[in-house]
């Protein structure tokens, strides 16, 4: 091991980070810098004989100390006291989604290595919550008709890669263009190692074995330089600004999956935030802790922001675990309803992502998530490098 990666694995060990070291690959990556992001063109195995679907893991979420709750909980009561902003939160901006046609085909993934009890049937419980005293709602969000295949939730899916020298692992991501998908940074390198993992593949709308839009190789992956080279004050342990990472899908006969599964808009700079720091969340994810990590859940639950101390991070009450991670946050999950005799409130664009699956804190009976914030410094150039030119995935 080197100098600096001895010195990087002493610190984490400070922070209580889990550290995964990654060796040189065989094959050297290309890098491409572009401003405050940096992406990498994504080296694929030959058919892909090395992603073996049925065996790969969850990475592992950054777990924030129990120190944090605090700072958390005293977040929560400043937010309730004092406005943090105007309410119409004039820097904030969007870019709205699509439905896509719904067009599905019939494929099945490898047969999964482990099997779960309850198959069948959605397992309704009342709003529960951990010590931190969050409320939320999880539970799986297909139910006896398969709801991957419709919209909202056919936009998101599950993201397999490799991890050199670890083996594969698992993640969750969701489409923001028809071509585009986000996710979360530690999904695709380790915070400031200066490498990127490899061999990405996203599956929208996985449900058990089947995946009805097909699998996606990924051309490209963006993080913001920040993260990957580890800047002074990107993160505070677990708790990071810029854990985000968004994701150019390769064609196939020209076409991207978003044009059967739409796809999310995304907000920023604080889209969807009251004055007072809240907002409500819808989550998706595949935590691998639920339904052995087969079927896709969805959570949801009053979020607020953090202070600075916390990165300004969106934190939320959630049952979900590693799989998750880089699962989508959305603000109006669902469709628009008609009308009358009254209005739609602020912020009232559906199905927009405003973070994803971040971290959850190392002890698991605190029950609460964070992410950090999409702002005007991370989406936003970061799906700007992604759609540079007139690429026909971002139309």
């Amino acid at each position: 091991m080197s100098a600096s990666a001895s010195r990087v694995l002493r610190v984490a060990m400070t922070l209580g980070v889990t550290l995964v070291v990654l060796v040189p690959s065989v094959q050297a990556q290309q890098i491409i810098k572009k401003g405050a992001v940096t992406g990498v063109k994504v080296a694929h195995e030959k058919n892909n004989a090395k992603l073996d679907f049925a065996s790969a893991r969850a990475i592992e979420l950054p777990r924030a100390t129990e120190a944090d709750v605090a700072q958390a909980q005293q977040d929560l009561i400043m937010n309730l006291v004092n406005p943090i902003q105007s309410a119409t939160a004039g820097d904030s901006g969007q870019v709205e989604g699509s439905m896509g046609d719904g067009t599905t085909e019939t494929v099945d993934l490898d047969t999964p290595s482990t099997e779960f009890a309850a198959q069948n049937g959605l397992e309704v419980e009342p709003a529960q919550f951990g010590t931190s005293n969050h409320p939320f709602s999880t539970a799986r969000a297909d139910l006896s008709s398969a709801t991957n295949t419709m919209y909202p939730y056919r936009a998101s899916g599950k993201l397999y890669f490799t991890v050199p020298g670890q083996g594969n692992f698992v993640c969750s991501a969701a489409l923001i263009k028809r071509g585009v998908a986000v996710t979360a940074a530690h999904c695709v390198t380790q915070y400031a190692s200066k490498q990127f993992y490899t061999n990405f593949q996203f599956v929208p709308g996985l449900r058990g074995s089947s995946r009805p839009y097909g699998t996606w190789t990924v051309a490209t992956a963006w993080v913001t330089t920040a993260y990957l080279n580890g800047a002074t004050g990107q993160c505070d342990g677990a708790i990071c600004k810029d854990d985000v990472a968004v994701l150019e899908l390769t064609p196939q006969s020209g076409a991207y999956p978003g044009t059967r599964t739409g796809w999310y808009g995304y907000g920023w700079n604080r889209w969807g935030v009251t004055s007072n720091g809240f907002t409500h969340i819808t989550q998706i994810g595949y935590p691998v802790s639920h339904n052995s990590g087969l079927y896709m859940m969805r959570n949801d639950s009053q979020g607020f922001v953090g202070s600075s101390t916390l990165k300004n991070n969106t934190i939320i009450g959630s049952l979900m675990t590693g799989g998750s991670s880089g699962g989508p946050w959305l603000n109006n999950f669902g469709y628009l309803p008609s009308l009358s005799g009254t209005s739609f409130g602020s912020f009232s664009t559906p199905n927009m992502v405003v973070g994803v699956t971040s971290w959850v804190y190392t002890n698991t009976a605190i029950k609460e998530m964070g992410a950090s914030p999409f702002s005007s410094t991370n989406i936003v150039p970061l799906v700007n490098s992604a759609c540079a030119g007139s690429d026909p995935r971002c139309s």
